[in-house]
């Protein structure tokens, strides 16, 4: 989700005030997601990087999360959706942890969109915490057993990933799991993806012929 605060920039306001509209911008997604029947929606909304930004912009990063997770759990929760967090969550806020929990803790047994939520993730720390538990369990390393301990084991691996902002990189997002899913960029700001935006991503997926490293069946 990435172009907030070039948005606020181009208005002349602060950061804050582009990370803020792109809150909005959260919630038109998530509603397309399960609108479109998703099955499951990954947001990367704060990386392992992110903690290198300005102390003032971190805190209010945080602070907008808690309220968020206040305010919105309850909607989420009447619409089966299942919330979930992956990361490292270590040096997050007590408050900011206790929020997680019980939004966890409430949406656990929804059957709708299974959404998860990245913060204080790094697809590079991903890697490695799964390679040392197999290592910590006496286990030689296997494609499947690294598999089986990354934080979205549990979960298929993404068939698209969408970044806007204009930037063509992933940026250390689900290394590991992106290894066949279709890249899709667009330069659309964050706070200006909408629903349309989603659609359109949609069927530039729906295009695609995925091969995955085999020939095509025309072949």
């Amino acid at each position: 989700m990435d172009g907030n605060g070039r948005w606020a920039q181009q208005r002349s306001r602060p950061r804050t005030f582009g990370h803020r509209a792109g809150l909005r911008a959260v919630r038109k997604v998530v509603r397309a997601a399960a609108n479109s029947g998703v099955g499951y929606l990954t947001l990367f909304a704060f990386s392992q990087e992110n903690w290198k930004r300005p102390v003032t912009e971190v805190n209010l990063l945080i602070q907008l999360f808690v309220t968020v997770l206040r305010r919105e759990i309850s909607a989420l929760h009447k619409n089966k959706v299942r919330i979930r967090f992956i990361g490292q969550h270590a040096d997050f806020p007590t408050a900011l942890l206790q929020q997680m929990q019980r939004a966890e803790a409430l949406t656990r047994e929804n059957t709708g969109l299974q959404l998860l939520v990245a913060v204080g993730y790094g697809g590079q720390w991903d890697i490695v915490q799964a390679a040392q538990r197999v290592v910590d369990r006496g286990q030689l390393l296997s494609i499947e057993g690294v598999q089986a301990e990354l934080v979205t084991a549990d979960a298929p691996a993404p068939d698209l990933l969408i970044r806007t902002g204009g930037e063509s990189r992933i940026s250390n997002f689900l290394l590991w799991q992106l290894a066949y899913t279709e890249l899709y960029f667009c330069a659309t700001l964050w706070p200006d993806f909408d629903e349309a935006a989603f659609a359109e991503a949609l069927a530039w997926f729906a295009g695609r012929q995925r091969r995955f490293g085999c020939l095509p069946e025309s072949a």
